[in-house]
């Protein structure tokens, strides 16, 4: 970006609910060479919530408030409602602003490829925030596999469990398909991308999708079962309806298996108003008590296997890349295409439940994995 070198990159964030408030916002504050200039939202109780904690950030009622004003921006992120995703990515592109849009990017791999064709031409910026690729149980996952600490892989179990009884309400649980709400869309995306960011393209996709709690009106107890060309097979678990949590991880390997309980540190962090580089603490550390285990023919749950230390997870690690790829011409931490396959694997698991079916796919998906 031309002009940009001696100056912070000025961020618009279009949101302020949970996307915008808990993530975006203190991480776009918290990355050096960016600033959280402008804050779309109409609400006037998230207004002062975001004043009293950003107090030179700008304001502005509605994004056609933020296109006209695009020159005095180099950044848009997209924090919104599912079913809005493609919409103010696309306005942002015709006005000549890069994008982050959070996950998913849209409710169709051909709407994400038409928005990403749709960047290419403009020569612009398009990423996804799947910040779960930074999350301190991940990170050291990946670094075991990649140092072949587990032999050949064989099976991957990653489970997104929670025990939520009662129903929230909200988008997310409508069951209005143009909503794009549900489990699987939603905790579904990020434990697909990271099956595919660790084991590459699925050829063949198994699920379940269940609806368990009363009233409600879309799947919150959902399995998927998927077949990697690589000849991995990843077994993942998203739930509001587990009265008894399972593993994060149980990766079995030829040589030995890693197991991990306990979610990544961050989210909470950032629900209570900790954030990253504030305070003593490290960011995104966790007890020695809640590592993982390392080994073969024992239990975990007796203290068999060897503890490995768990990497800091490093959600800043996304806008720093965004920042990068935004001054250097750089790939971006997380590609179209890549949300892309995500969107097939997660529109095959869909077909699948609806069938109770195996759906095959093409061997060829060019975006999946790092």
């Amino acid at each position: 970006m031309t002009g940009t070198a001696n100056r912070p990159l000025r961020v618009g964030l279009v949101g302020y609910g949970l996307a915008g408030s808990v993530f975006h916002a203190p991480l776009i504050a918290a990355t050096d060479g960016l600033a959280l200039d402008t804050i779309v939202t109409s609400s006037e109780e998230r207004r002062a919530q975001a004043a009293g904690e950003f107090p030179s950030v700008r304001f502005a009622a509605s994004s056609e408030e933020l296109w006209k004003r695009a020159d005095e921006l180099d950044l848009v992120v997209v924090a919104t409602p599912n079913k809005t995703h493609v919409p103010l990515a696309t306005a942002a592109l015709d006005a000549g602003l890069p994008v982050v849009v959070d996950k998913p990017v849209a409710g169709t791999a051909a709407e994400a490829r038409a928005l990403a064709a749709r960047a290419e031409e403009r020569g612009l910026l398009l990423s996804v925030f799947q910040n779960r690729r930074w999350d301190n149980d991940f990170l050291t996952l990946k670094a075991l596999v990649d140092a072949g600490e587990l032999g050949e892989v064989q099976r991957f179990e990653s489970r997104f469990e929670r025990w939520r009884p009662q129903l929230k309400g909200g988008w997310r649980e409508s069951g209005d398909p143009e909503e794009i709400g549900g489990l699987l869309y939603d905790l579904g995306s990020h434990v697909v991308d990271q099956a595919l960011t660790l084991f590459g393209p699925v050829t063949q996709v198994y699920a379940e999708a269940d609806v368990r709690r009363p009233g409600a009106r879309t799947d919150d107890d959902t399995f998927l079962a998927l077949t990697h060309a690589s000849g991995v097979r990843s077994h993942l678990y998203v739930s509001a309806t587990t009265a008894q949590l399972g593993p994060r991880f149980r990766v079995l390997g030829s040589t030995a298996g890693y197991v991990k309980y306990g979610l990544d540190p961050q989210e909470a962090a950032l629900r209570e108003g900790r954030r990253p580089g504030a305070g003593d603490e490290p960011w995104g550390a966790e007890p020695e008590s809640q590592w993982g285990r390392l080994g073969a023919g024992e239990s975990p749950l007796t203290g068999g296997g060897t503890p490995v230390p768990t990497e800091a997870g490093d959600y800043p690690a996304f806008y720093t890349a965004v920042e990068q790829a935004l001054r250097t011409g750089a790939a971006p931490p997380v590609s179209a295409e890549q949300a892309a396959v995500t969107l097939d694997v997660l529109e095959a698991a869909r077909r699948s439940a609806g069938e109770g079916a195996v759906v095959r796919l093409g061997s060829g998906q060019p975006g999946a994995g790092a």
